[in-house]
């Protein structure tokens, strides 16, 4: 055992003049000193001067908490949106309030689906650590928000960062396949890293995105396309795989031998945790979500020996999968796998 162990459819949004500068084609720039061609029916929108610059102003009205206002003509797949955000806290004074600002990318037209990265400046300068953890975001709508990712996956999908209320903050994102950086400031380290981004759209619109009880300001959207990954989704999952998992507390080599029946998967995995150990699960659009129980080995010198149960996210694409597994109590990483011929 021991020596198994080792350390839109496409989406086109008509386009409105006074948005963006004479640019190369490939080029979208919007300095956002007003607000024509922006599509915003849930969150209101008005261009205004604030620190110095026009820029353009989203608060919610009505019983809306969260929303955004799609930018005209964009239809994006890879490569890097910048923007300034700012945010001013509206909320009664002794209320605490972090705030939530962000960009999103790959938007459905009616804004029901999309990936998000999002500032929480309140947070930064917190006394608590975790919530000092809780600076940048990543979540992707609608399945996977704030509360799920971090429940499920703690730690992976937000860190920490120093940013503040009611100053320009420098985004820049950049977006490779299934994978997306964020970065604050210039700085050219990613203060967020995702490796797997959760939504089955592939390519979509950029939006503005804001949240009750505050003032949320956008200016400078500058996006510069790259070549797309040949991705493909709705890969099936069926089939014998040959998997390894690097974590934390280690390694393991393992074979997942898995069947489909729609939406459902099922099957077994053989490796360090237990042989033919049942594993269940979905699939959705190439995307899984796996699970099963084992037995933590007594030879490895991280955890204590005993029951366990494993949980696998990821997306498989063609004969290759990658994603995250974590050991609940003992380890946590990312895995990849390889289909068997």
């Amino acid at each position: 055992m021991l020596k198994r162990f080792w350390i839109f459819s496409a989406v086109t949004l008509f386009a409105a003049g006074g948005l963006w500068a004479d640019t190369p084609p490939h080029v979208q720039t919007f300095p956002l000193r007003d607000t024509a061609g922006l599509i915003a029916p849930k969150v209101k929108t008005e261009a205004v001067n604030y620190m110095g610059r026009k820029s353009v102003r989203m608060t919610m009205d009505g019983d809306d908490r969260d929303g955004l206002a799609l930018l005209p003509g964009t239809d994006f797949q890879d490569g890097v949106i910048e923007a300034d955000i700012a945010l001013k806290s509206t909320v009664p004074p002794g209320v605490r309030y972090p705030g939530f600002v962000g960009i999103a990318f790959r938007a459905r037209p009616d804004a029901s689906h999309y990936e998000l990265f999002y500032l929480r400046p309140g947070n930064s300068e917190a006394p608590d650590q975790a919530m000092r953890n809780h600076v940048v975001q990543y979540v992707s709508a609608p399945g996977f928000g704030w509360y799920r990712l971090r429940r499920e996956w703690p730690s992976v999908y937000e860190s920490h960062a120093e940013v503040a209320m009611e100053t320009w903050t420098k985004v820049r994102i950049e977006v490779a396949g299934r994978s997306a950086k964020l970065y604050l400031n210039g700085s050219p380290k990613p203060s967020l890293v995702v490796d797997g981004l959760k939504g089955e759209d592939l390519h979509g619109a950029i939006g503005l995105w804001g949240f009750t009880g505050e003032e949320a300001y956008f200016s400078n959207v500058r996006i510069t396309p790259a070549a797309p990954q040949q991705l493909k989704n709705e890969s099936d999952v069926a089939g014998s795989w040959e998997m390894r998992y690097s974590s934390d507390a280690g390694g393991m080599e393992a074979t997942m031998d898995l069947r489909r029946d729609g939406d459902k998967v099922a099957g077994t995995w053989s490796g360090p945790l237990g042989e033919t150990c049942a594993i269940a699960g979905t699939w959705r659009s190439g995307y899984v979500e796996l699970s099963f129980p084992g037995e933590w080995p007594k030879d490895v010198p991280q955890g204590a020996p005993g029951p366990v149960k494993a949980f696998l996210t990821g997306w498989i694409d063609g004969d290759s999968g990658k994603g995250r597994m974590r050991v609940e109590g003992r380890s946590d990483g990312g895995w990849v796998a390889k289909r068997k011929p």
